[in-house]
């Protein structure tokens, strides 16, 4: 029973409270009016009682009263029940009320009209002291104008208020329709774009209203959908092509030594082999890291000493062509894996140098001012140009292409090294150098 639309939700709950309001307000207005008309009605009819009390009192009281302009009926009773005296329209009648009041007082309460049944009265009920003992009053006055203007008033709003919710309902429905007919526009064109059409982007309202701030959030999403679609095709085609290059290297390889059976060949084929078999290895193992940073899943959150770990890194590296000198702050306890931040190192360790020409020196200090542990790799190679300083951290970019094939490089290991620098809560960048490049990475310490 619960509408499912906005739109009829909105409808009900707006016609629910304006029916609930106008209710109570129903009943409020017919309250206040019948009691102003019944406080009316009973100062008049009190203000001929204590008159005709007066009279009594003073022994100057007629057998035949005349009711006021706004008293319907008078009637004198003594304590035995005897009528003294009355108004014409109650002439001959006995006792308005079978009660004998012991004391003086005034009693104030609604009848069944005495006079006429067809209407109430508000009788006032007053007992005095006469010379003959006690003597009641009741001077009543109809409440036929209370009634009338009750019947009247109750009869405009049995009326009138389903009419305003039927009013307030139908202008809730246009106008809930009118606000949403954006929010149908943006679903219909949502539910067009499949994942080839995501050039295509959402209506959005000229209103700057919430409705216009979703149509611009969406085709802000669909912003970075559409590019990391793209990405995901380039990464996907350069992919394909590194792994391309070896494999038909390889094969080449093979084909050739089963071609040529000949053992003096067989050791240079096969350590060539091997070498391309090391390049793709290397390189599936770099795909197999990047799909795993890509995930979103939370990165590992213990504590790791950053300087044993760039100590590690670079004193694997003493026998190389080109040797790591190093200067290590003695702790730089950072959150992490020991795996995540030695392939961190290793790969600015390695694209230092491939590039440099005689010295790479890593240096890792703390800089407690920022609560961080910077790290920096650098070399006197060739260095970055400016313009290629945020192009380098793209997957499968080479400055020097040739170059770096040729020495067994994929363009992954910087995009793998910002990425892993990222999700640690830190950041890569290259910055300035005198001579060479200088990469400079740096992660929060660990608070604890």
């Amino acid at each position: 029973m619960r509408p499912r639309s906005v739109r009829a939700r909105a409808t009900l709950g707006a016609s629910t409270v304006v029916a609930l309001a106008l209710g109570a307000a129903s009943f409020a207005l017919l309250g206040m009016l019948d009691g102003n008309l019944m406080r009316s009605a009973q100062a008049d009819a009190e203000r001929q009682a204590l008159s005709t009390a007066g009279l009594a009192a003073a022994g100057r009281l007629d057998t035949v009263l005349a009711p006021g302009r706004d008293t319907d009926f008078l009637q004198v009773v003594d304590a035995d029940g005897r009528v003294l005296a009355a108004s014409p329209n109650l002439a001959g009648r006995p006792a308005l009320s079978p009660g004998r009041p012991g004391k003086p007082g005034t009693v104030r309460r609604t009848w069944e009209g005495p006079a006429r049944g067809d209407r109430r009265h508000r009788v006032v009920q007053v007992t005095t002291v006469t010379g003959e003992g006690l003597v009641t009053v009741y001077a009543g006055t109809s409440l036929r104008q209370a009634d009338a203007a009750d019947d009247v008033i109750t009869g405009a709003l049995a009326v009138g208020v389903p009419l305003l919710v039927l009013t307030v309902a139908l202008v809730t429905w246009r106008v809930t329709g009118w606000a949403l007919r954006p929010v149908e526009a943006i679903r219909a064109e949502v539910a067009e774009i499949s994942d080839r059409d995501l050039h295509r982007r959402v209506p959005v309202p000229r209103s700057q209203d919430e409705i216009a701030r979703l149509a611009v959030t969406m085709n802000t999403t669909l912003d970075r959908l559409e590019a990391a679609g793209i990405r995901q095709r380039r990464f996907i085609a350069d992919a394909s092509h590194e792994l391309r290059s070896p494999i038909t290297v390889l094969r080449t390889q093979l084909e050739v030594a089963q071609a040529h059976p000949d053992p003096a060949l067989w050791g240079e084929l096969v350590s060539g082999a091997l070498e391309d078999t090391v390049r793709l290895q290397d390189l599936a193992a770099d795909l197999l890291l990047l799909a795993r940073l890509d995930t979103g899943e939370p990165p590992p959150a213990a504590a790791v000493d950053l300087a044993d770990v760039a100590r590690e890194a670079a004193r694997s590296r003493r026998r190389d062509r080109i040797p790591v000198d190093m200067e290590i702050a003695p702790e730089a306890v950072v959150r992490g894996s020991t795996l995540w931040l030695s392939r961190l190192v290793t790969n600015l360790l390695d694209n230092a140098q491939r590039h440099a020409d005689r010295r790479v020196r890593l240096l890792l200090r703390v800089d407690a001012a920022r609560r961080t542990a910077v790290l920096e790799v650098g070399d006197d190679g060739p260095g970055i140009p400016a313009a290629d300083r945020e192009r380098v951290f793209e997957r499968f970019t080479r400055l020097d292409d040739a170059r770096s094939r040729d020495e067994g490089g994929t363009g992954l290991g910087l995009a793998i090294a910002r990425d892993i620098a990222t999700r640690l809560g830190g950041s890569l960048t290259v910055e300035d150098a005198p001579a060479g490049a200088r990469l400079v990475a740096r992660l929060p310490l660990d608070s604890a």
